[in-house]
């Protein structure tokens, strides 16, 4: 038997709460499967499971808030006797903010809904025991309720959707209001990733270099792309940059990965954290996952997906837990130069700033041409002003040759 945990989604993360759990005791689950929702100080998190197995119980409650790498639940091995299956709703409610877990058995089976109308009737409704509670409290029938959850489960944001108007809101659950007030996410936010850019500019002796790269062949390129392409499906420079610094970076592993217990550790993969602005303010950077293997149409859907769920509060735990080397674009905000600070235990930040007509001089002639002015932020325990140099050249020389990206 081995213990599930909260685990770490970015180096700010400090403790989780427990939103909603979309297991219970007996459900067998694979790798990759989601297993529950956590809050933390930037977003609500899909948490992944990393084994295959069976859950044998919940160890800590929704609602609760535990640091990382407490205990929130056990994992049986696949084949061993589960025990019988308890609803959620029987574990014991949280009291302060932050909890010690408790073992939870199971002692009952847990209701199963049969569902009608659109689900289909004689199959088992899935439901997150917060959802149920949603449902009762805002009088919503479940078995007419489309579940987005995993493999179809009903979340409460399923409920929520079809709530008659004007029905009371419901909260998510939280710690007591004896124990603290309403979260003000942006404040956390501020402040978490304050205390985080203090110590990477505290802990990290930075080194900063930039580079100005002629985007003329990249961008007529694109623009000739673009005119065979539906629409929907043109691409964006930033598309471009994305996959030019993926592929420098298989050249130049020293920059890919991180500096942990006084060591470098290169990344298992070049996933790219993509630094997303949030509405109402705030930054998150959820990984690209092997960026320098896709295409560019590949990129192109990969970062519209992470920035709808980022601005809608839906990343998984694997997208927030392993970039590898962060990219930050604020070119569409109108910025020329980006010196970025790294963030731990990464040891490099690559950044773009707008993309503009500037005077530019080449084989003896001064004209006009649209380039862009590349940024590098890179950790001096891991590598060099040579090393960076190195890179921001070879980030350059894949720009000249958009049609291989």
């Amino acid at each position: 038997m081995t213990d599930f945990v909260m685990p770490s989604l970015g180096a700010d993360m400090e403790a989780g709460t427990v939103l909603e759990w979309y297991v219970k005791p007996g459900d067998t689950v694979k790798r990759g499967d989601i297993v529950a929702l956590v809050d933390t100080s930037k977003a609500e998190i899909e948490v992944e499971i990393f084994q295959d197995g069976v859950i044998g119980g919940l160890l800590v409650p929704e609602g609760a808030r535990v640091p990382v790498g407490t205990p929130l639940a056990t994992v049986l091995p696949v084949g061993a006797e589960a025990p019988a299956p308890a609803p959620v709703e029987a574990l014991a409610p949280p009291s302060p903010p932050i909890v010690t877990p408790t073992r939870v058995t199971a002692r009952a089976p847990a209701p199963v809904l049969a569902t009608g109308g659109g689900n289909g009737a004689g199959h088992r409704l899935r439901v997150s025991p917060l959802a149920r509670r949603t449902a009762a409290q805002l009088g919503v029938d479940l078995s007419a309720v489309t579940g987005s959850g995993p493999n179809g489960a009903i979340t409460r944001r399923d409920v929520e959707r079809v709530a008659p108007t004007g029905a009371p809101p419901v909260q998510a659950p939280t710690a007591p209001p004896s124990a603290v007030g309403p979260i003000d996410r942006q404040a956390a936010m501020r402040e978490a990733i304050g205390a985080l850019m203090a110590r990477s500019k505290r802990e990290i002796p930075h080194y900063y270099l930039q580079q100005e790269v002629d985007m003329s062949l990249a961008i007529d390129w694109l623009h000739e792309a673009n005119l065979q392409r539906p629409v929907n499906d043109r691409l964006l420079p930033s598309v471009l940059l994305l996959s030019a610094v993926a592929r420098a970076v298989v050249e130049m592993p020293e920059l890919n990965g991180f500096w942990i217990d006084g060591a470098f550790r290169p990344g298992p993969g070049v996933h790219l954290g993509v630094a997303v602005s949030l509405r109402g303010g705030g930054l998150i950077a959820p990984a690209l996952h092997d960026a320098d293997r896709k295409d560019l149409d590949e990129i192109m859907v990969g970062v519209r997906d992470l920035v709808q769920r980022a601005r809608a509060g839906r990343l998984r735990s694997s997208e927030m837990s392993d970039p590898t080397l962060t990219v930050t674009n604020l070119g569409d905000r109108g910025v020329d130069l980006v010196h970025g600070v790294i963030y731990p235990p990464q040891v490099a930040l690559v950044g773009f700033g707008a993309i503009r007509e500037r005077p530019w001089a080449a084989d003896g002639m001064l004209g006009v041409r649209p380039t862009v002015i590349a940024t590098l932020a890179a950790d001096h325990r891991a590598s060099d002003g040579h090393t960076g140099g190195r890179f921001l050249a070879l980030i350059e020389r894949q720009l000249q040759k958009p049609e291989t990206l």
